[in-house]
């Protein structure tokens, strides 16, 4: 699992990547700070399932029943207009994007960077002019690389060597783009029985779009809201999109002062707390201030909010617990509910085995739900916080 960070310079989305995964990395006002992608781990937080058990886990990724379950975040090279054609970092840009499961467009809603990311007046620059160009950068992108293909394609299918579906995903190999994201958006156009040699240039570009959104699910993370006079545009936004208000420089502020043990804040909280007996210079003490007069605005930073948001609610993900011991909750090191997988809503006990280890799948017998005891089959629907016990012929290594 992991998610794509992407915007174009000057937005924040360098500081908001190092503010959820408290990694530093360069940053600045100038196109392509970020030259290589940035990879590290950020945390979703949720209510630990252990809060329902008899004692807490005491995992060290669980604080006193809140779980951080590691998720890997990308933050990948600057866009900027036409970068389907290779401009700036363009090529490598799109490769870096399409690698991820999900995307994270962190946009300046506050309009105070140009479309090239150069910095103007608050409120000069209209945010959806930034969503519309990336739109269009992944959906041209997407028809240069069919259009090499498709006079090929066209012709393997008339002569019954391909099916459209195949014959389409096999052009999108490397960009993680399934077979079944094919077939439901051909369907939904009702383009499958439709001959390729017919489709229109619409029809193609129609097709593209749709994939692009099921494939690549985009949230915008509306940075900068503080500095916004009123919220409206958020409004806007949000008709097409998930949006979230965010202010990723409050985030990383808060992150450092909790490290220096100054406040009281867990990522996500809505407000924070000084902590006794710690005297603070005026410099902490108007930081800490501001970060206040934000959080009042906003309610939160926002970037806990959207790294939840972009597994729960865009992806649909669900939290299931594997164990060893289906009576203890526990593995062979004694450690209470060691792990928290995400997994796709529907996904079966036998895909949860492949995620723990190929051997385990291979091997699958049966699973047991650990909280009714019952065993269950290999094609048995998970449910958000089971706790299931792996039976297998074959073990790890």
């Amino acid at each position: 699992m992991q998610i794509g960070l992407l915007g174009k310079a000057n937005v924040g989305k360098s500081t908001f990547f190092s503010a959820a995964t408290e990694t530093v990395v360069q940053s600045g006002n100038f196109p392509f700070t970020t030259i290589e992608p940035n990879v590290g781990v950020c945390y979703l937080k949720i209510n630990c399932e252990c809060t329902n058990l008899e004692k807490r886990c005491e995992n060290d990724l669980c604080h006193d029943g809140i779980r951080f379950v590691p998720v890997k975040l990308i933050d990948v090279a600057g866009l900027v207009p036409g970068a389907h054609e290779g401009k700036g970092l363009g090529n490598q840009f799109l490769t870096d994007a399409m690698k991820a499961d999900a995307l994270i467009h962190v946009v300046d809603v506050s309009g105070s960077t140009d479309i090239q990311g150069q910095p103007v007046n608050v409120g000069t620059h209209d945010p959806l002019e930034d969503i519309k160009f990336v739109e269009e950068e992944f959906d041209l992108w997407f028809k240069e690389i069919l259009d090499r293909e498709w006079p090929k394609l066209v012709k393997e299918i008339d002569q019954k060597r391909a099916k459209i579906t195949d014959g389409i995903a096999r052009r999108f190999t490397g960009l993680g783009i399934l077979e079944s994201q094919v077939d439901q958006v051909l369907i939904s156009m009702s383009l499958k029985t439709k001959k390729a040699q017919d489709w229109s240039d619409d029809d193609i570009m129609g097709f593209l779009k749709s994939l692009r959104k099921i494939a690549k699910p985009l949230l915008i993370a509306a940075n900068k809201a503080d500095l916004c006079d009123d919220l409206k545009i958020i409004e806007k936004i949000s008709t097409n999109f998930k949006v979230i208000p965010s202010s990723a420089e409050t985030e990383l502020l808060l992150r450092k002062a909790t490290k220096a043990e100054l406040i009281n804040y867990v990522p996500g909280d809505e407000s924070f707390s000084g902590k006794d007996n710690v005297q603070l210079s005026e410099q902490q003490n108007n930081a800490l201030h501001l970060a206040k007069n934000v959080m009042t605005k906003i309610q939160t930073t926002g970037v806990q909010q959207i790294l939840n948001s972009i597994i729960f609610d865009v992806l649909d993900m669900i939290v299931v617990y594997p164990v060893e011991d289906e009576t203890k909750l526990m593995n062979k090191q004694g450690q209470v509910l060691p792990d928290a997988r995400l997994l796709k809503k529907g996904s079966t006990a036998k895909e949860l085995a492949f995620t723990i280890h190929q051997d385990i799948g291979n091997g699958f017998l049966h699973a047991i739900d650990a909280k009714t005891k019952q065993r269950i089959g290999a094609d048995h629907e998970l449910k958000n916080n089971d706790i299931i016990k792996i039976v297998s012929t074959l073990s790890r290594g």
